[in-house]
């Protein structure tokens, strides 16, 4: 059974960085797909970034593209997402998410992965 826990959230100010684990068990992250979607009040979903298994080639949401990374450490089966310059906007409760059979055309569609962390809280002040 897969098991997603993100760590790493909290309160920062604007233009603050955190960078947010996730840790994997039951799956190895290099053979699984990983991202990470947030939710802020009243929105829906949003992709942020995944990193493709195998090659792990990352992909980014086209606004947030230059001030958050996504990477992967095989051997620790960790995922991060490093945000910088964060801004008020960027406040929301951010998801790991993991799929082993995603395709490219499915990566920013919420319904595509299967194994969702519980959440971590990144709240940006003014």
């Amino acid at each position: 059974q897969v098991h997603l826990v993100e760590s790493g959230g909290g309160s920062v100010q604007t233009g603050d960085s955190l960078r947010l684990a996730c840790s994997a068990s039951g799956v190895t992250v290099r053979h699984y797909t990983m991202g990470w979607f947030r939710q802020a009040p009243g929105q829906e979903r949003e992709f942020v970034a995944a990193i493709f298994r195998g090659g792990g080639r990352p992909y980014f949401s086209d606004s947030l593209k230059g001030r958050f990374t996504i990477s992967r450490d095989s051997v620790k089966n960790m995922v991060y997402l490093q945000m910088n310059s964060l801004q008020p906007e960027d406040t929301a409760v951010y998801y790991c998410v993991g799929s082993s059979t995603i395709i490219l055309s499915a990566l920013r569609s919420s319904k595509s992965y299967a194994d969702w962390g519980q959440g971590t809280q990144v709240t940006v002040s003014s």
